[in-house]
């Protein structure tokens, strides 16, 4: 009964809360674009304390988050770690499906804030743009993060990445921060009941830029599915 009291009230005061961010971020947009970003830090933070304090989630870093340009490849198992990823960066460049970017009003916002849209049915094509927005966004220092398995899965899962991680790899030539996530244990996909409990964020070691493509891909398969322990 708590966890489903805890859940309806995390859906009523985090969306509508969501929907004035959105709002504020428009205004924002009129008059000092450049402010987006701080606007969508604060989203951010809200969504973290209502996880915290409505949901009794905490968050857990183990390791070290590097700043500046680097590749931070994530395991994806629920919705909290898209969101609170500008709580644990500096205004990174999130690549995002297509898709979302068609939200009214949100979407308009995201490609103001500087997330890069992937077409995933766009094969070569897609990969190119993706290149070329990160190139853009690791210019002005920023991190570039992807959640190479394309969509969210079950914790305990570990499906193998797909193509376009070894594609950006090769091609930006930067370090890659391989992260670990277990928000699936408390907050799995398509699921209204949101559990109390901790989530944690295990970052792994870095992978250097120039190796094998192979061996990049073992090395950071392995370390975003370090806590993939069974429910």
């Amino acid at each position: 009964m708590l966890t489903a009291l805890r859940s309806l009230a995390f859906m009523s005061i985090f969306y509508p809360g969501s929907l004035l961010f959105v709002l504020a971020a428009m205004a924002v947009n009129l008059v000092a674009p450049r402010s987006i970003p701080r606007v969508a830090t604060a989203w951010s933070r809200f969504h973290r304390g209502c996880a915290r304090w409505l949901l009794g989630q905490k968050v857990r870093v183990e390791g070290r988050l590097e700043d500046g340009p680097y590749l931070y490849i994530l395991k994806h198992e629920s919705m909290f770690e898209t969101i609170d990823l500008l709580c644990l960066l500096d205004r990174p460049a999130i690549a995002a499906k297509r898709e979302l970017f068609d939200i009214p009003l949100w979407g308009g916002i995201a490609r103001r804030y500087g997330l890069i849209p992937i077409e995933r049915s766009a094969g070569a094509s897609a990969l190119r743009a993706l290149r070329t927005a990160a190139k853009a966004a690791t210019a002005e220092g920023r991190a570039i993060c992807l959640f190479p398995e394309g969509t969210r899965v079950p914790h305990g899962e570990s499906p193998p990445l797909r193509a376009g991680f070894a594609g950006l790899y090769v091609l930006l030539g930067l370090p890659v921060v391989p992260i670990a996530v277990d928000s699936g244990r408390v907050s799995p996909r398509g699921k209204f009941m949101k559990r109390s409990g901790t989530i944690t964020y295990k970052v792994g070691e870095i992978v250097p830029p120039g190796l094998d493509r192979r061996e990049a891909e073992v090395r950071v398969h392995a370390a975003i599915n370090a806590l993939n322990e069974p429910l």
